[in-house]
């Protein structure tokens, strides 16, 4: 994919020739009728027929905006893409998409369709004949009949039934008030809406408000109250979500479908596309926060070998995908090409693209993060106490680590029986001395966050209760552990996931990248940057340790520097210091803040 690494990304043109690069790979893999996309032998909780159905849909999500700004780079694929929707909704051709059920993914796939029939009817339904148009209005009018999810899922049936309204058939309006009266529900504060239980994360960004700027953008005459209060809360959230990315426009890995991407910006194309700006954020802020982020993922090896987007983060990776990522899921990143609705004339268009540069520290207890950037804005981190995870793949690692970085991001476990294989970047975790398998944190039972520190307690098993105190210092942050345990334990504390740099091309050639490890710290300083972790208290040695490949989101292969102590029954103190750094720097020592912050601890 060459072609894309060296598109610049700065012009309307410019995205316009990204999205086609992007498209037409998968164009490539329409199977004969056109109806789904078969990119992979990859799996998801639904059938293969309904996740060729997926990856169909989501490549919608470029192909509609440009539909709505007339791109004639737009008419080869919608040739395809109305064939596949002819036969998709056909239930006497051999392609057709299926009769839904309860809680069934394709509901998930009809919210594009619903938003081109709202912002571009001349098309998506002027194009088709009257038996077709049936065939698609019976296909998409089965999402008001069955149940789905109380999440952000509601908003798609919301979507369907306006765009129903938009071409003047009939709408479920019951099941509209049932589903915008539970996305209210959902609402927090400070511009947060909560997806499942109490996790707040970029659901909120490429979910909630997404579908929320895009209902205020074509109801806002039929409904102004509501769309003003989908508006507003957009407003709040854009300078908390600001916080979430760094100078290079690449955003903090946290959280649930890592997969999708650049999905990550969509809420600032959906800014744009509903004409929302606000005063620390205006047309020139919202361009940069998002053509920075497609940039950075551009330059990225996320492609394969015939340019698909695949399953993973920083490469192709499996291990870090949820039950409902299929090979096609990847492409709901093509969200953040809503931007190309707008004509050239636009004032998102005409801006000058500029930086914006949030606090350097920054506490949004709706999301219950701890934001910070370091001066040049090379890195983000995010401290997280509170959050919690339910029915997802490696949801401690996704949400419970003590800190998450734009620069290093995140290590999964693929076993938890050794540490090489547990791979605990940036936490505490503990086993029984001589056996069991090594535990962190999951779940708080108590948590506090405060402008320059958060604290929790936490009990990674039965008999042990640790509290927790982090707080950050530049680069640096501490950590500080009071213990109480009923039986001896082992404790490792990680330091962030550090890119292991290959001497040659043999195994035994280990790492060119420098390590050090002695009884009082460990450290690893690579290309991509060095981390590392010093005792104050409580410890007993430093280990550089070679952890399992693809366990990290940005790196196949990499090092954890750790910490390794002993901690008898009753009642240990553990303290350290945390290093983290983007660009060229090798501490020696703890600075001496640092040591001054711990040792108040």
């Amino acid at each position: 994919m060459n072609e894309i690494r060296n598109n610049p990304l700065v012009t309307r043109q410019d995205l316009i020739r990204g999205a086609v690069q992007l498209m037409e790979p998968a164009a490539r893999c329409l199977t004969p009728g056109c109806a789904r996309l078969q990119i992979g032998c990859g799996s998801a909780h639904y059938s293969e027929d309904v996740a060729g159905m997926e990856g169909f849909s989501r490549i919608m999500w470029a192909l509609t905006p440009m539909l709505i700004s007339r791109s004639p780079e737009a008419e080869p694929f919608w040739r395809l893409w109305r064939e596949g929707i002819i036969h998709g909704t056909d239930p006497q051709h051999e392609e057709y998409w299926g009769d839904i059920g309860p809680f069934d993914q394709r509901m998930v796939e009809m919210a594009v369709m619903g938003m081109a029939l709202c912002f571009v009817p001349e098309r998506f339904w002027g194009d088709l004949s009257p038996e077709q148009q049936e065939n698609l209005y019976a296909w998409l009018n089965q999402i008001n009949i069955h149940d789905m999810p109380k999440n952000n899922w509601r908003f798609f049936r919301v979507l369907v039934n306006v765009g129903f309204r938009k071409i003047g058939r009939a709408v479920d309006q019951a099941r509209m008030e049932e589903d915008l009266n539970l996305v209210e529900s959902h609402y927090v504060s400070d511009g947060w809406y909560f997806d499942k239980a109490t996790q707040r994360d970029y659901y909120t960004l490429w979910g909630f408000h997404y579908y929320g700027l895009v209902y205020a953008a074509v109801m806002k005459d039929e409904d102004p109250l509501r769309c003003a209060r989908f508006i507003e809360r957009a407003k709040l959230i854009a300078p908390r979500f600001a916080c979430w990315f760094d100078a290079q426009g690449r955003a903090i890995p946290y959280g649930r479908s890592m997969t999708y991407r650049f999905a990550q910006a969509s809420f600032w194309a959906a800014m744009a596309l509903c004409g929302v700006t606000t005063e620390e954020l205006g047309w020139g802020e919202i361009k940069g926060l998002l053509l920075r982020n497609l940039r950075a993922w551009m330059q990225l090896p996320i492609f394969d070998r015939d340019g698909v987007l695949t399953v993973g983060y920083g490469y192709p990776n499996l291990c870090i995908s949820e039950g409902y990522n299929a090979p096609g899921s990847p492409y709901w990143a093509m969200k953040a090409f809503a931007v190309l609705a707008l004509p050239e004339e636009h004032p998102f268009w005409q801006a000058e693209e500029k930086p914006y540069t949030p606090p350097q520290v920054f506490l949004d207890e709706q999301v219950r993060l701890l934001l910070t950037r370091d001066e040049r804005g090379s890195q983000v981190i995010a401290y997280t106490a509170g959050n919690h995870a339910y029915e997802h793949m490696h949801e401690d690692e996704k949400y419970e680590k003590f800190a998450y970085s734009s620069h290093f991001a995140f290590s999964v476990v693929k076993e938890a029986g050794t540490l090489a294989k547990g791979a605990y970047d940036s936490m505490l975790a503990v086993k029984t001395a001589g056996r069991d398998l090594w535990h962190a944190r999951s779940g708080c039972d108590s948590f506090r966050m405060e402008k320059d520190r958060i604290s929790c307690t936490w009990s990674p098993a039965e008999g042990v209760s640790i509290d927790t105190v982090i707080i950050p210092a530049g680069a640096w942050h501490v950590r500080r552990h009071i213990i109480r345990t009923d039986r001896t334990l082992e404790a490792a504390e990680g330091a962030f996931a550090v890119k292991k740099d290959w001497a040659g091309t043999r195994p035994c050639d280990r790492i060119a990248s420098i390590r050090e490890a002695d009884g009082r710290h460990a450290l690893a300083h690579g290309d991509k940057g060095s981390s590392g972790v010093w005792a104050i208290a409580g410890y007993d040695r430093g280990e550089v340790l070679h952890v399992e490949c693809n366990t990290n989101l940005m790196h196949p292969r990499t090092v954890i520097p750790t910490l390794h102590a002993v901690i008898q029954p009753g009642e240990t103190k553990l303290i350290c210091a945390v290093f983290a750094s983007a660009v060229d720097e090798k501490p020696e020592t703890v600075p001496q803040e640092v040591l001054d912050i711990a040792k108040a601890l």
